[in-house]
C-alpha cells in the first residue's frame, strides 16, 4: 500500500467526486482513478461506488476512512514537526555543561533562546568538561560548553575567559585590604571547591609553582557550598568571577584584588561535532552564542 494511494482515497471522499480530488492534488484524474483501483485491488474490495458525476463510499470505505485520515493527519503532524526542527521554532536542543557554567552562564542564555524560540524542548546533562567531550561525541549533546578540549572530531571555540577571584568574608580581616599576594593568601585556610575540576587543578598548579601549599585546606563539593563556607569566616576562596557577582553586591562576600602577574584564568569555550548536520536549534542556539561573544561559529555538517 502507497501513501499515494490513501492520499487519493482521503481526497475522494472528502470530495465526492474523483475529478474534484484529482484538482485538489494536482494530478490528472485517470492518474487518481488509477491509485483508487490499485488500492481497491490490494484491498480486495471497493471503496466506492460511481455514481455518474460523483462517488460515495461504500460501507467498507467508511469503516477504512478513520484509519487512512489518522494516516494523513500523523504525516501532517510529522511534516510540520520538521519543519519546526529546520527553522528552529521547534525540536529538541540537549547541551551539555561543566558546573560553574550551566549555573552562573546558561541560565541566561537560555532566556534569550527561549525568547525566540519558546518551542524547543531543551534538556541539560552536566558533567566535567572531559565528560562534556564525551557527550559531544556520543551524541548525548548537540553541543557542549565547558574547558575547550582538542579532539580531531570536534570543532571547539573559545566564549569567554573564566577569571578566578579571591573572596572573603564580609567580617574577615582580609576584606579591609586592597591586595594581597599569594604566599600571604598560602597562611589562611583556603577553601578549595570539586577536586575533579579544572579549577581545582589550576589552583593547586598555582601554588606548586609557589613552592608550598596553602597552610590549611577545606574541600567541598560545590562553589556554592564554598561561598556559604566564606561567608561564615571559615576560609577564604579563589572562586569564578561570575559565580560571586550576587554576594558582591549583597556585601556578603569581598573581593580582594590578588597580586599576580597575569590573571588566574582558564578559557570556557563551546564543542559540537564537526560532521553533525545542525538542526534547527542546534543552528540557533550557536548563532546565539556568535552574537554574545562577538564569534562566528561555522556550521557543523
Amino acid at each position: 500500500m502507497e501513501l499515494s494511494q490513501i492520499e487519493a482515497f482521503v481526497a475522494a471522499s472528502d470530495r465526492g467526486s474523483f475529478s474534484r480530488a484529482a484538482e485538489l492534488l494536482g494530478v490528472a484524474q485517470p492518474s487518481l482513478s488509477n491509485r483508487i483501483q490499485s488500492l481497491e485491488r490490494e484491498l480486495r474490495q471497493p471503496m466506492f461506488e460511481r455514481m455518474g458525476r460523483g462517488v460515495k463510499l461504500t460501507d467498507a470505505g467508511r469503516a477504512f476512512l478513520p484509519y487512512a485520515q489518522r494516516v494523513m493527519r500523523t504525516l501532517g503532524e510529522g511534516v510540520h514537526v520538521l519543519e519546526s526542527t529546520r527553522d528552529g521554532s521547534g525540536g529538541r536542543l540537549t547541551i551539555g555543561t561543566a558546573p560553574a557554567v550551566g549555573t552562573y552562564v546558561l541560565p541566561k542564555l537560555l532566556i534569550a533562546f527561549s525568547e525566540e524560540h519558546d518551542g524547543v524542548d531543551v534538556a541539560v546533562r552536566t558533567g566535567h568538561s572531559d565528560e562534556v567531550l564525551q557527550m559531544v561525541l556520543e551524541d548525548e549533546a548537540q553541543v557542549g560548553l565547558g574547558r575547550p578540549i582538542s579532539h580531531p572530531d570536534v570543532s571547539t571555540y573559545e566564549l569567554y575567559r573564566d577569571v578566578l577571584v579571591l573572596v572573603v568574608g564580609a567580617s574577615h580581616p582580609y576584606g579591609e585590604r586592597e591586595t594581597m599576594n599569594l604566599h600571604d593568601l598560602a597562611q589562611d585556610s583556603l577553601i578549595l571547591f570539586d577536586r575533579d575540576s579544572g579549577y581545582f587543578a589550576l589552583i593547586m598548579q598555582i601554588f606548586r609553582e609557589l613552592g608550598g601549599m596553602p597552610r590549611q585546606q577545606m574541600q567541598l563539593d560545590s562553589i556554592e557550598a564554598s561561598k556559604k563556607m566564606v561567608e561564615a569566616n571559615l576560609g577564604i576562596a579563589l572562586l569564578p568571577a561570575l559565580s560571586v557577582e550576587r554576594e558582591i553586591a549583597l556585601g556578603t562576600l569581598r573581593k580582594v584584588t590578588l597580586e599576580t602577574k597575569a590573571p588566574i584564568e582558564r578559557e570556557i569555550g563551546v564543542m559540537y561535532r564537526r560532521t553533525k548536520p545542525q538542526s534547527g536549534p542546534m543552528a540557533a542556539f550557536l548563532r546565539l552564542l556568535g552574537v554574545r561573544y562577538g564569534l562566528e561559529l561555522p556550521a557543523a555538517g
